[in-house]
């Protein structure tokens, strides 16, 4: 059984102490599952479907991270990687894993009005561009190799558990069924939504059978 975390801390601290735990590593997906596990009250406490509370929840825990990195790296004591797979602290090395100078995604997400401001017409173009990336719009030609940030990010998208050794592809084809039901045009949901469900359903068909 998991402590809940003390009210008082603030995001970062929480962060600090989830992954003091894992020195592995984790990924976003996973940190933000043990934080609501703990019962954090920095980040909503919803299901990640919605894509307002999908990009909110995400760029509060980048926030959170990008002040431990400054923090940390100003204290000597250690370097943090930052990616959506993997989050993770390392040594700390003088002179070689300062933080970078003019970095845009650290801007990006220290400027709280990026947060204040990201309507739900920008959400889905957030959304579209990730997909477009995951599906590899971006190159000359798709590639049909398999790729674990896709399944990664596939998954997330689902809501599913890439650890669950049970993950079956009927169990897949119900919660995509789910997704469709919830986000449908016809019943309120956003096209954009609907195709990113349907890429996602048809990377996670390369990898469950």
């Amino acid at each position: 059984m998991t402590d809940d975390f003390e009210p008082e801390m603030d995001l970062a601290e929480q962060i600090f102490v989830l992954l003091c735990e894992q020195p592995e590593g984790c990924s976003e997906y996973q940190l933000i599952q043990q934080l609501k596990a703990r019962h954090s009250t920095h980040i909503p406490n919803l299901p990640l479907l919605d894509k307002l509370v999908l990009f909110r929840t995400h760029f509060l825990v980048f926030n959170a991270l990008y002040r431990l990195r400054d923090q940390l790296w100003g204290e000597n004591r250690h370097t943090l990687q930052i990616s959506p797979l993997c989050v993770q602290l390392q040594p700390y090395v003088p002179g070689t894993s300062g933080v970078v100078e003019n970095d845009p995604l650290r801007e990006y997400y220290l400027d709280m009005t990026n947060l204040r401001d990201t309507d739900e017409g920008e959400v889905e173009r957030l959304l579209a561009s990730f997909w477009s990336r995951m599906r590899g719009d971006h190159l000359d030609e798709r590639s049909d190799a398999w790729d674990p940030e896709q399944k990664q990010a596939a998954l997330e998208l689902f809501e599913l558990d890439r650890e669950d050794a049970s993950l079956t592809l009927h169990t897949i084809k119900r919660r995509y069924r789910q997704l469709v039901s919830i986000h449908h045009p016809d019943r309120g949901g956003s096209t954009t939504r609907i195709q990113s469900i349907n890429l996602a359903m048809e990377i996670l068909q390369r990898y469950y059978h």
